[in-house]
Order: C-alpha cells, then sequence, then structure tokens
C-alpha cells in the first residue's frame, strides 16, 4: 500500500523559512514525478512545484525565486525548501507522486506564516 507522509510545516514569521519532505513507502518513486501542492482556507487546491524523473522542476510563479524543489530517490522523499516566506504561503502543504494515471496524495501539512 502506497503512503506518502509529509512533515516539516508548522508556524513561521514573514520573511522565515521551513523545509517540507514528503517520505513515499510501498512502492519504488524513482520513476514517479514528484511534487508538492497547496491549498489555502477557501481556495482551491494549486501546483506549487513538480520535479520530474530526471530532476527537472517546474514553479507556480508565485513561488519561483523563493521555493526550492528537491527529490532523494534512494530515500523515496521529496522535499521543498521554502525560503523568504509571506502571508500569502499560508496554507495546507500536500505532497504527490504520479505516474502517468497513478496518482497519490499525502494527508497534507499546514504552514502557516504570521508575526
Amino acid at each position: 500500500q502506497v503512503q506518502l507522509v509529509e512533515s516539516g510545516g508548522g508556524l513561521v514569521q514573514p520573511g522565515g523559512s521551513l523545509r517540507l519532505s514528503c517520505v513515499a513507502s510501498g512502492s519504488i518513486f524513482s520513476n514517479y514525478v514528484m511534487g508538492w501542492y497547496r491549498q489555502a482556507p477557501g481556495k482551491q487546491r494549486e501546483l506549487v512545484s513538480t520535479i520530474g524523473i530526471s530532476g527537472g522542476t517546474n514553479y507556480a510563479e508565485s513561488v519561483k525565486g523563493r521555493f526550492t524543489i528537491s527529490r532523494d530517490n534512494a530515500k523515496n522523499t521529496v522535499y521543498l525548501q521554502m525560503n523568504s516566506l509571506k502571508p500569502e504561503d499560508t496554507a495546507d502543504y500536500y505532497c504527490n507522486v504520479r505516474r502517468l494515471s497513478t496518482v497519490y496524495w499525502g494527508q497534507g501539512t499546514q504552514v502557516t506564516v504570521s508575526s
């Protein structure tokens, strides 16, 4: 059974940093696209960033230059380094892995940016 477990969320002041981690289990994920989505209260879930099998990355315009995604295939883990956080980054962040029509989601980790 595939499981994705996120960690690293929390409360941080504007301008601060957090590093999210997502550990995947139950399969070999080196041939999956891995990524992060977020959902703020009252809003739709949106793409934050993805990282492909070969390491190619994609970012939402709102996080470019501030967030960095990376993956460690040996650990079945994807990371999201978030710097220069803003109040508008406040959301639940969800890990996502996909291959063709197969998609898995984590349970989410909350990020709150507030002074």
